[in-house]
């Protein structure tokens, strides 16, 4: 039982705790001017306006969004041909397997189209791109414009907040063509913003406003230019790409998401707060020695030891295979997350990919693995032959 001081200690600590939640729950919200581009977002810079306006620019072509890695998502290969891999963010950076993977994807005749200030070096290196961005908020008002005379307007938006201009300094005029450009004061001058470069039967749309696209200047007047850049784009489906993106949602365990609510985070460390003063204007200060116990001794490596020698005492090769095979099986999917239950040509071919092993090499290891499956007895060789194998194997 509390007495009557540390009773009153805990009522005016939950008076405080509730006056400073209600003075959380009732404080207007800042407004989030964070980058986000997904399309569920609402916020100035999301894009839920343009997602849910897709259907009207495209209208019956099917819209698909894309959770997982464009190299994932192109390597298993269930995608519609004559297709576009939709990807808008403030930054894309890719690394050199997706760049290759989205370079095949064009190459077979489909289409992808990127809005961001920044492509990450690789894919520039790659297309022979040189983009330039100043990384200082605009101070004065721009515009865009299209090279296309059917797309030109005398009166186009302007843009100012939350934008950071980025053109094309050079272009391969071989294969890549100007769309679109910022307009300046000089004459004769095209800083491009808006550029076709064309890879096999497909192409590549690099797009570098990509806040044009987003709830913020796509609700102050934007709707038309928005939809002047995107019919450029011709296709059957369309992927919206939603795990490049900055204000994707990552959210694996129920403290994570208490964490991200500013009002659950403040209700959780305020808890916290009081249960530790609680503790420790409870807790008293002598206490009854606690005997010192010693901890059990780990006994597990011993043990296995010596289940290991027995089998191997008993010539039992083809029990300690058996669990040998398990054991690697299980460590490839614990690893690689991988389905163990059919080990063919796809299995392989996805092993290699994510261990980093030769193809050829796990081709070896795999089929030696079902061959001793498929053996009644075995042999001493045998054993050894396995351990070298699984031990030479990467994981």
């Amino acid at each position: 039982m509390l007495d009557k001081r540390s009773k009153n200690i805990v009522i005016v600590f939950g008076i405080a705790l509730l006056l400073i939640m209600f003075s959380e729950a009732i404080r207007p919200r800042p407004v989030n001017w964070r980058p986000s581009y997904t399309a569920a977002e609402k916020i100035p810079f999301g894009s839920y306006v343009l997602f849910e306006e897709l259907p009207t620019i495209f209208g019956e072509t099917p819209i698909e969004q894309v959770t997982m890695d464009p190299y994932e998502f192109i390597v298993d290969g269930n995608y519609v041909q004559n297709s576009t891999y939709f990807f808008l963010n403030d930054a894309i950076f890719l690394d050199e397997r997706q760049v290759d993977a989205l370079i095949k994807y064009v190459s077979e005749g489909n289409t992808i189209f990127m809005s961001a200030n920044s492509y990450g070096h690789i894919l520039e290196d790659s297309l022979g791109l040189y983009p330039s961005t100043v990384y200082e908020l605009l101070e004065e008002y721009v515009s865009t414009n299209f090279f296309n005379s059917e797309f030109k307007m005398d009166s186009m938006p302007k843009y100012k907040k939350g934008v950071y201009k980025t053109i094309f300094d050079d272009i391969d005029t071989l294969n890549t063509k100007a769309l679109g450009y910022f307009e300046t004061k000089e004459k004769n001058v095209d800083e491009l913003n808006y550029i076709s470069v064309e890879i096999g039967e497909g192409r590549f749309l690099f797009h570098t406003l990509p806040e044009a696209f987003t709830n913020y200047y796509m609700l102050n007047g934007n709707q038309r230019y928005a939809a002047q850049v995107l019919s450029y784009i011709e296709t059957e489906h369309i992927y919206w790409d939603s795990y490049l993106k900055s204000g994707r949602k990552i959210i694996s365990s129920p403290m994570r998401f208490v964490l991200s609510q500013r009002p659950l985070r403040w209700f959780y460390y305020l808890t916290m707060t009081g249960l530790l003063l609680l503790v420790l204007f409870m807790a008293k200060r002598e206490q009854r020695i606690i005997k010192v116990i010693k901890p059990l001794k780990n006994t597990s490596i011993e043990f296995t030891r010596t289940i290991g020698d027995l089998y191997f005492q008993h010539k039992d090769y083809t029990n300690i295979i058996t669990k040998k095979i398990t054991y690697f099986m299980e460590l490839i999917r614990s690893h690689y997350y991988l389905s163990t239950q059919v080990l063919d040509e796809e299995f392989i071919t996805k092993l290699a990919h994510k261990s980093g092993n030769d193809h050829t090499k796990t081709k070896k290891l795999i089929d030696y693995i079902n061959h001793l499956k498929g053996k009644s007895l075995h042999n001493e060789a045998d054993l050894i032959e396995l351990n070298k194998k699984t031990q030479d194997f990467k994981i």
